[in-house]
């Protein structure tokens, strides 16, 4: 990895209480890279990944953004600088169409503002057109401009966490937090979330990637991340990581990373 990162974590901590859930966490992910972060349940995972995201400040530690410190920077502030993020939970807009799903992500790229809004004015009209324009692009790169028109709550789940990646696509992302996107898909939703994921990377998109799915993880990821209670204890290839002792022994299990796809 020769270009400065993307995203850089530095000595990440946070303390509930007196649990500390993520303890002194370094993560960086390059320009055009596919990391994923595992672990066990309770490992730390989804508090490393909210902090990133601007769910909840660290306690100690540092978020960097292409250089730019980020610490603490409420969840809005680190979209504007191009962090996009999906749920665990499945969270589309109901009463809505799939259009009109990723339209209302496309609302970062918005420049005329409410006021323009209000009395119609040229620039809004224009954001409008260009809006439309760039949630059927996404569409159809996700291959799902088919669906466009279907209400967002009737699609099937597998089809409604693909529509998630295309609402937070549809922000322009420079990095794409995937929060267990592969969560309760069969063999075969699983398989083209694979290939999703690989030409999200074609888009120029980074890629941090929290999975339980280990054939997704192995997959996809050029480089994998271990947490347990907290601290890393793993980092490198998915090969290398695939077969390191500790991997093994605290979450992996030689038969769910050898396991037949």
């Amino acid at each position: 990895m020769t270009a400065a990162p993307v995203l850089r974590v530095e000595a990440l901590t946070r303390v509930f209480g007196g649990l500390t859930a993520a303890n002194a966490v370094d993560l960086s992910v390059g320009t055009g890279e596919i990391v994923g972060l595992i672990g066990p349940n309770g490992a730390g995972k989804t508090t490393v990944f909210n902090m990133i995201a601007g769910a909840f400040p660290p306690t100690s530690g540092r978020v960097l953004v292409d250089g730019r410190d980020c610490t603490g920077l409420p969840a809005h502030r680190m979209a504007a600088l191009g962090v996009a993020r999906t749920f665990q939970i499945t969270a589309v807009f109901n009463g809505h169409t799939v259009l009109e799903n990723v339209r209302i992500g496309t609302h970062r790229r918005f420049r005329s503002g409410f006021l323009g809004a209000l009395v119609g004015a040229a620039g809004w009209r224009a954001d409008e057109r260009r809006a439309e324009e760039a949630a059927r692009e996404i569409l159809a790169f996700l291959d799902m401009e088919r669906l466009s028109g279907e209400d967002a709550q009737s699609l099937p789940y597998g089809d409604q966490r693909r529509l998630e990646i295309a609402i937070a696509l549809a922000a322009d992302p420079r990095l794409l937090l995937l929060d267990e996107p592969a969560a309760g898909m069969n063999p075969d939703e699983a398989r083209r979330l694979i290939r999703t994921i690989g030409r999200i990377r074609e888009r120029g998109v980074s890629v941090l990637l929290v999975e339980h799915h280990m054939r997704v993880v192995m997959g996809v990821c050029d480089r994998i991340a271990v947490l347990d209670h907290g601290v890393k204890i793993a980092e490198g290839p998915p090969a290398a990581v695939a077969n390191d002792p500790e991997v093994i022994r605290v979450y992996l299990g030689r038969e769910a990373v050898h396991a037949p796809a």
